[in-house]
Formats: structure tokens, sequence, C-alpha cells
């Protein structure tokens, strides 16, 4: 059985992701909409890699903190909340983006926008129990 969270799984998917333009032709990703975001650790200062399934809001690119639906945040949420630079890698093209968590209103609307294109995050926050799921958004940074 293959382990979906292993790091050669992850460079597997980012070679497919780079091969394609950024699309993902083999695998349980096939087909979904994915970025590489880069940030930096909040406790180590080094840089670390999360692969994300993302929606597009305007300009910027909208992703769910969901943790496969933990009851803990993911380590990448507090790293851009300590620090929002990041540099992201989608469609082929690598850039310099600002993270944001969205607040109230705003993180309600980015979530449904993205349950609604991504069905199954539909089912995380029953897993997440009384946690709430972030959303953040990467905006590129303009050069």
């Amino acid at each position: 059985m293959t382990d979906w969270s292993s790091p050669t799984f992850e460079d597997d998917l980012i070679a497919d992701m780079r091969a394609h333009g950024g699309a993902i032709t083999a695998g349980p990703f096939t087909g979904k909409p994915l970025l590489v975001m880069w940030a930096t650790g909040a406790k180590t200062g080094e840089r670390r890699r999360t692969i994300l399934t993302y929606s597009r809001d305007g300009e910027s690119y909208a992703v769910a903190g969901s943790n496969g639906g933990q009851t803990t945040h993911a380590h990448w949420v507090t790293n851009v909340r300590v620090d929002p630079r990041v540099t992201i890698e989608t469609g082929g093209r690598t850039f310099d983006a600002t993270a944001a968590v969205a607040p109230g209103a705003e993180r309600d609307r980015l979530w449904d926008q993205h349950v609604a294109e991504h069905p199954a995050f539909g089912a995380y926050p029953e897993k997440a129990g009384e946690r709430v799921i972030p959303m953040v958004t990467i905006t590129p940074v303009e050069a």
C-alpha cells in the first residue's frame, strides 16, 4: 500500500506537477488543483514544504488549514501566522506571495466556496471536533 504522506510520495507528486505544467496526472490527486507552498518554520526558522489543494478567490489562492480533519491545526498555519511571506509553485510557475488567515465571515465565505469546489472537505469539520478549520488566502506579491 502506498503511504500518501511520505516524502517520496510528495517528491513524486511534485515531479508529476513539474513535468505537466502544474497538472497532476497520476495517483489520488489526479485532476485536482494543487500548489506547493514553502513557508518558514515558526520554531526552526527553516523553510518547510506543504502541498495544498486550492480554490481561487480573485487573484488569490484559498487553502484550508484542514490537517485532514484532525483536531489540531496544521503546522503550516502556525508558520504563516508568524511569518506570512511564502513562496508558491503552481501551474508551472513559482512566485513569492503573502499568506493571511481569514477572519470571521470572510473565513466562512472562503470555506463555503472551497467546499463547493472540493466536496471532500465538507466532512472535515465533523472530524475536527470543536476546532474551526482556518482558511488562508495566498496572494502573489507584485514584482
